[in-house]
């Protein structure tokens, strides 16, 4: 990190290290939240991006650099997407939080060459801690914004000392904000986007439950096992953030269908275990032991769950099938490194 402690860019960060108070940086210029609830739509329309405040959080200006690069196409799309993503892997998500808006009118343009890059780094701020996370307590579970009384929450801190939980609930605000301009992606023509755009709004804020109404609708004109089970998915995440019951007994019915397609049986089996505390069905456990083939874990980590759950020398699905249904199974990925490839 070079010498972070001379560098302005880390004023908040630094002077927690050297004790000063969280509560004095509630809702100024270094609490990435109020800083990204503030740029105004023009700005976001425009790609004003000389208007907002790159330089108060760490390495804002690479990724200001990096939006540009992407927006105006000139450049190969790891040098746009790669920062935000690199950031985001290590642990440093405060000013990534700010491309958020950017990358989803890139993602939202059909002409634009790199817009599925753009949509599957959407997601990377908004979610914190999960790699090889499995378990029926954690998969799909969206922990609360810090409050006041807590103001870490359970993300702790990131690399460079700054609070990940504002970095973490600044990216879904600005999700939020932007929901009416990826909801018409649930229906692009690419299946891609159209699951990148199903786990981006899984993280939106749904009080009103407008997401999960969309993802319902386009379940019914969904003809791809793969998307359907991505719908299935962001379904229960966003019942898991905002319980509804109704969903969730719409979820065991899901699972129990046989008209259903494999992946998303699958997809609801596993979404209902997040969504309950009530122990396995015998049903439940005879449908997955029957449907988890190999080969049809390996193509369901197409889907973003699947491919952050699992690990080197295990699928997302098979680690999910032996956390949640056979945890006396030993661990086979202990010790994996999530960036190592899959054989």
């Amino acid at each position: 990190m070079g010498e972070w402690r001379t560098d302005p860019t880390f004023a908040m960060c630094r002077a927690l290290t050297d004790g000063a108070d969280l509560y004095s940086f509630v809702g100024g210029p270094f609490d990435v939240r109020a800083v990204a609830a503030a740029i105004r739509p023009e700005v976001k329309d425009g790609f004003l991006l000389c208007e907002v405040p790159w330089e108060n959080f760490p390495q804002g200006d690479h990724v200001r650099e990096a939006i540009h690069l992407l927006h105006t196409s000139g450049s190969p799309v790891r040098t746009g997407t790669g920062v935000v993503s690199g950031m985001c892997a290590n642990d440093m998500r405060a000013a990534a939080v700010l491309a958020v808006p950017f990358l989803i009118r890139i993602a939202a343009d059909p002409r634009h060459p790199y817009r599925a890059d753009a949509l599957a780094e959407v997601s990377s701020p908004a979610r914190a801690r999960y790699f090889n996370v499995a378990s029926r307590g954690e998969l799909l579970l969206h922990r609360a914004e810090p409050q006041y009384d807590d103001l870490y929450g359970d993300y702790g801190v990131e690399v460079t000392g700054y609070p990940a939980g504002w970095s973490v609930a600044a990216a879904r605000g600005a999700i939020t904000a932007d929901a009416t301009l990826l909801t018409p992606l649930l229906h692009d023509p690419d299946p891609a986007i159209r699951i990148r755009a199903a786990y981006a709004l899984a993280a939106a804020t749904d009080l009103d439950r407008a997401v999960r109404a969309a993802f319902r609708t386009r379940l019914d004109a969904e003809q791809d096992p793969i998307v359907h089970a991505a719908l299935v998915f962001a379904t229960a995440e966003a019942t898991r953030a905002h319980p509804h019951p109704p969903t969730t007994v719409w979820m065991r019915e899901r699972w129990r269908d046989r008209a259903q397609v494999p992946e998303a049986r699958l997809a609801a089996a596993i979404g209902w275990l997040c969504l309950t505390d009530e122990p396995a069905p015998d049903d439940l456990r005879a449908a997955v032991d029957d449907l988890a083939t190999d080969e049809r874990a390996h193509a369901m980590d197409d889907l973003p769950w699947m491919a952050a759950a699992g690990g080197s020398s295990e699928t997302g699905l098979q680690r999910c099938v032996r956390e949640m249904l056979h945890p006396e199974q030993p661990d086979p990925t202990e010790h994996d490194d999530p960036w190592t490839p899959r054989s």
